[in-house]
């Protein structure tokens, strides 16, 4: 007991530390999970090894980790790309299934072996791309939406393909027609009564919780009993749990829990899953790895990488020709898809599990997975730069426009830039800020930046861009996390040099951006106010840099207008050659510091 209590410990700190590794160079954590495994695991080391009580929370923590799925998962995102998505979906995953299948039964590997490299090759990862969406700021791109939709609806084919095999019946008499026809009754019963739960039943539990002013900790509870009632029912009926755990969280939408609940369900159930039990699974899972097929089998390895990278590309761009959005942007969607993460890993060590492939098979998958993620960032970005550079990068989505947290004067400037391009809001509980605001000509809301009441009636569920632009830098973080959490695209935040080491960390977890303000704000929007600084523009010219201290030089950079877009100056903007970078310069205030050439182009004030 001692022994076992202490491996848990261990594990646990073999997946902290492997997946911090993993996020600290762009990657998911789950897959510096499993490589912390193979390392310190029987693969090399050997200082870790699997006991049941670890086995029983990795397959406690998956169950709930694919409930978390379902339930973080928005429709919507679906609906949003629905054409180019089914179509690049559906490449991406037939093309690489077939493909593996036929590579394996060349190589005279049983047919459920050769299915199971197939659906591994045509699963799409979306935590991997999630990430990288975010670092490249083309959240509100076409190709993005078409991504999430193609990630998802793969993983949903080969879920479904995966619980028909994975039936008690196809994995003791074989695949033929009666056994699948057998599956498929069942899994039609199990689907049948689950739509009838999810339509019928669980829209009333919203008006119970509203009633009785359930705790949100009871209602956590009660999302994971049905959960687990669902994986049970599905493993009833010949399905694998992990798809019922799946599509119980589908159904616990909007229809069930408001959206303040429904983020808090979402937190616990990331922490619990996520960030405590499934690592168990994940870290377990590099304990089968064999270290031997590099020397036994890296020629069909190496095969199974290439060709699973190829025929996304292909796939995925020849199905997504009939789209009418080019042969280019379907292969930038093609290299997006390429990752595989959590799914396959999932598929693969339950297939192990069951006897349906060996070791060597399942190391190739874990492989696989391993140099085919790495691929994404280095493909992705060379794509978008690709697309951006023949200005085919197309815009899309329903988000459009601007929420500024904060009315202040530097706020009210920048919002009269940004303006030009898009709708900008204004929110603010200073009264003095707003009717000055509106004074400018700008749209306002009264409202608190931290109350999610006051965010979604400023609309932030159509909000593209939020930026945090209170004097008070702990209010601009918590702001920055809310929109997060509301799945805001593009977050800023103004800080102070001063307070950049403090909250710099907070704000790398949410992937915003930092607006420097100046140390003393109020003397600004005090000189500002009274004519003593005002707003103009500057071009960027060729081995143009920008060094510069606003309290010290007098000049504070605003916002940047690139090729008609109009955006605010951050830590991490790339200005090019011809930009616009709008300015606040003091009166006697040179813009030697910037190293710009100027242009007397007005903005106004």
């Amino acid at each position: 007991m001692h022994h076992e209590i202490l491996m848990l410990a261990l594990v646990l700190a073999a997946a902290l530390l492997g997946g911090r590794i993993a996020a600290r160079v762009g990657y998911p954590a789950i897959l510096g999970e499993i490589v912390a495994g193979i390392v310190l695991g029987p693969p090399l080391i050997g200082m870790l090894s699997r006991n049941e009580a670890i086995d029983i929370l990795g397959e406690f923590g998956i169950l709930l980790m694919m409930l978390y799925i379902g339930v973080h998962l928005d429709l919507g995102e679906l609906r949003r790309a629905s054409v180019p998505g089914l179509l690049a979906a559906t490449g991406g995953f037939l093309v690489p299934t077939g493909l593996g299948i036929v590579l394996m039964l060349s190589v005279g590997r049983t047919f459920l072996e050769a299915l199971f490299v197939g659906l591994a090759m045509g699963v799409t990862s979306l935590a991997t791309k999630s990430r990288i969406l975010v670092d490249l700021k083309i959240l509100d791109t076409r190709i993005a939406h078409v991504l999430v939709a193609g990630a998802l609806l793969s993983d949903l084919a080969v879920l479904v393909v995966f619980a028909a095999v994975v039936s008690p019946d196809v994995a003791t008499e074989g695949v033929s027609l009666s056994t699948a026809a057998l599956a498929g009754v069942k899994a039609l019963g199990f689907g049948l009564g689950a739509w009838l739960i999810g339509h019928w039943v669980l829209p009333s539990v919203k008006g119970l919780i509203r009633d009785r002013d359930v705790d949100r900790g009871a209602i956590f509870l009660g999302v994971v009993v049905f959960g687990l009632g669902f994986a049970w029912a599905a493993e009833m009926a010949g399905i694998h749990a992990i798809l019922g755990a799946f599509i119980a969280g589908l159904f616990i939408d909007k229809r069930v829990m408001d959206a303040k609940v429904s983020r808090d369900v979402q937190r616990r159930l990331e922490t619990m899953s996520i960030g405590v039990l499934a690592p168990f699974f994940f870290v377990s899972a590099g304990f089968e790895v064999s270290l031997g097929v590099f020397r036994t089998d890296l020629a069909l390895l190496t095969a199974v990488i290439v060709f699973a990278t190829l025929s996304k590309l292909v796939g995925t761009a020849l199905f997504y020709l009939p789209s009418g959005n080019g042969w280019r942007e379907g292969i930038v969607v093609g290299a997006g898809m390429n990752g595989r993460g959590a799914v396959e890993i999932i598929v693969a060590e339950i297939a192990l599990a069951m006897g349906l492939i060996d070791r060597d098979v399942f190391s190739i998958l874990v492989f696989m997975a391993l140099f085919t993620t790495a691929t994404v960032p280095v493909l992705l970005t060379w794509g978008v730069r690709w697309l951006r550079g023949r200005g085919e990068l197309v815009k899309a989505g329903d988000r459009n426009q601007v929420l500024i947290v904060g009315a202040g004067v530097i706020a009210r400037r920048l919002a009269g830039v940004l303006n030009e391009t898009m709708p900008v809001k204004l929110l603010d509980t200073n009264w003095a800020n707003l009717r000055a605001a509106d004074q400018e000509g700008l749209s306002t809301q009264s409202g608190n930046g931290l109350d999610e009441s006051a965010l979604e009636d400023a609309g932030i569920e159509k909000t593209l861009t939020l930026i945090a632009a209170t004097p008070n830098a702990e209010v601009n973080v918590l702001a920055a996390q809310l929109a997060t959490d509301f799945g805001v695209p593009e977050v800023s935040v103004m800080l102070r040099p001063s307070e950049t080491p403090t909250f710099g960390k907070r704000l790398s977890e949410t992937g915003a951006s930092v607006i420097a303000s100046p140390e003393d704000m109020a003397a600004w929007e005090h000189a500002i106010s009274t004519g003593g600084a005002a707003a103009e523009t500057v071009t960027v010219e060729e081995g143009s840099t920008i060094e510069w201290t606003p309290d010290v030089s007098g000049v504070l950079p605003l916002a940047v207008i690139s090729n008609k877009e109009r955006f605010p100056y951050t830590n991490d903007v790339d200005l090019k050659t011809g930009d616009q970078l709008v300015v606040l310069r003091r009166k006697n205030a040179t813009l030697d510091a910037l190293r710009l050439t100027e242009e007397p182009v007005p903005v106004d004030t």
